[in-house]
């Protein structure tokens, strides 16, 4: 079973990617900039999807996790902050980016025999949870969120299951070192998910503990 992971070099998606490989799965991790883990792929780039495409022409995968993301919009405040360029690079890494990955590897989880997305989103971008603040993430990670819903509706004649998670506030250097779960346990919680993952169930929106989130 192949497993790709984006943004496999820090963060939740690099407790995924060791989770994995301590576990002997194969795994293929990406980064924006290529490591001796890792190969290059930055989501907001065309060439360099075509290019992952390209390297990976024939092999297998299984699990496509998309998890690489952003969160700029920390500390803007409604008057004068949220300037369109971050609105813009916000979309194009936790949407377009996203879109983009699964578009491109679609032949990759065609091969496989039963195939499954996982989109790493947010519990922000429900729209039953809105407090106010964080416009830009939480937009974008509605929209991740709506695009996760949609592709599970196309993509079930095919066999390839998705589902859209929440990791939990992390750790890490987004969730800041006040955050209540540690990468490994969002990553144990989440490949737990991506396993119960299946045609049954695609679609579902849910916390890496296994809890069901309103849209």
């Amino acid at each position: 079973m192949a497993i790709l992971i984006t943004g496999a070099n820090r963060g939740v998606g690099r407790a995924l990617f060791d989770g994995y490989s301590a576990a002997g799965r194969q795994v293929i991790g990406t980064a924006r900039t290529a490591g001796d883990d890792f190969l290059p792929l930055d989501v907001t780039q065309s060439g360099s999807h075509a290019a992952l495409a390209s390297s990976l022409a024939g092999q297998e995968i299984d699990l496509l996790i998309c998890n690489a993301g952003v969160y700029l919009d920390q500390g803007q405040n409604l008057a004068d902050g949220y300037p369109a360029e971050m609105w813009a690079q916000a979309f194009a890494t936790n949407v377009t980016g996203v879109f983009s990955t699964i578009q491109n590897l679609l032949p990759n989880l065609r091969q496989a025999a039963t195939p499954k997305i996982a989109i790493i989103s947010s519990h922000m971008g429900s729209q039953e949870n809105a407090p106010g603040g964080s416009y830009i993430y939480r937009a974008s990670k509605a929209a991740a969120l709506n695009l996760g819903r949609n592709l599970a509706s196309d993509l079930k004649a095919d066999g390839i299951s998705v589902g859209i998670y929440h990791p939990g506030w992390v750790q890490t250097d987004m969730g800041g070192p006040s955050a209540m779960v540690t990468p490994a346990q969002s990553a144990k919680g989440l490949s737990a998910r991506f396993d119960a993952l299946s045609l049954d169930t695609t679609g579902c929106f849910e916390t890496f503990e296994g809890q069901a989130i309103a849209f």
